[in-house]
């Protein structure tokens, strides 16, 4: 699909969403959302891949502990309990409302961000004279305004009280961005790791790995980069250890993290891997990861 394209289907699905598709029945909705953004219809009778799988935990895997999980702000206190504080990126402030904010008392740099989307309104400062405040405030309101539950029907994220939350800034041995380590995770066991890079730079970029870190000839949605010789993180058994940790009992979620100066930090927990949308090339990785989840007889 191309970017012309893609652009237009984003359009009219940002126009049928606030007219016509707020208005139906979830399950009525992701199967016409999968139909338009795969080509395919949805079989959630007998889902058999990872996206098909998706759509089905939208719809009947709903666990209230699900939403403290996903909540930005509310996940550093599940996760220091579950595995220790120090790999919580400190908070430096959470506030209702923009205009709350004391700027002042922020250092020079840090994160601005919504607990409850995918990054709208989001503000990485580097440099705190030269911030335009008036021009965060009015990103971070266009992100608490942001109902992120209609866009794909991401339940977790339904029930999120919204707040902002200001973050340390930090940065990995690059100085200028974070890889994310990405642990693709199936009732606590770890499959598969993808390592996001370059993105706020020469474009995103992507990699996977076996979880003994060896490159996959394989993509999820961005290219591969075969060239880019990404080092394994010595710490990349507690890596796996912490991930399997934090996602016991769980059919499907992807514990993110960071790695910054040899210390581990958690970044969040995914629930629906590009809101179960994601393109497999090879496709037969989105059958095999599919097969990796289970999904539970006892659903809400």
């Amino acid at each position: 699909m191309n970017k012309k394209v893609k652009k237009t289907l984003i359009h009219i699905k940002d126009f049928l969403e606030q007219h016509v598709l707020k208005y139906m029945d979830d399950k009525t909705f992701l199967m016409i959302y999968f139909r338009i953004f795969t080509g395919k219809r949805l079989n959630l009778k007998k889902p058999r891949t990872f996206n098909e799988k998706i759509q089905w935990m939208k719809l009947y895997n709903r666990k209230p502990e699900y939403t403290v999980m996903a909540d930005k702000y509310l996940a550093k206190e599940y996760v220091a309990k579950k595995i220790g504080q120090q790999y919580v990126i400190p908070l430096l402030g959470v506030w209702d409302s923009p205009d709350e904010i004391r700027f002042d008392e922020l250092p020079d740099r840090f994160v601005l961000k919504c607990n409850h989307n995918s990054g709208t309104g989001m503000c990485i400062c580097t440099d705190k004279s030269s911030l335009d405040i008036e021009q965060v405030k009015k990103n971070l309101r266009k992100g608490l305004n942001e109902n992120f539950f209609l866009h794909g029907r991401e339940w977790v994220y339904k029930n999120i009280p919204r707040k902002i939350i200001a973050e340390q800034y930090m940065t990995d041995e690059s100085g200028y961005e974070l890889k994310d380590y990405k642990i693709f995770c199936f009732d606590g066991v770890p499959k598969l790791i993808e390592v996001d890079f370059d993105r706020f730079t020469t474009g995103h970029k992507r990699n996977l790995y076996t979880t003994d870190w060896k490159l996959m000839n394989a993509e999820i949605k961005y290219k591969r980069v075969s060239d880019k010789k990404i080092e394994k993180p010595q710490c990349l058994d507690e890596l796996l250890k912490l991930a399997a940790k934090l996602s016991e009992g769980i059919p499907h979620v992807r514990v993110d993290f960071y790695v910054i100066n040899k210390e581990i930090y958690f970044g969040e927990l995914t629930f629906y891997h590009e809101s179960g949308l994601a393109k497999f090339r090879p496709e037969s990785l989105g059958v095999k990861m599919g097969a990796y989840i289970r999904l539970p007889e006892n659903s809400v």
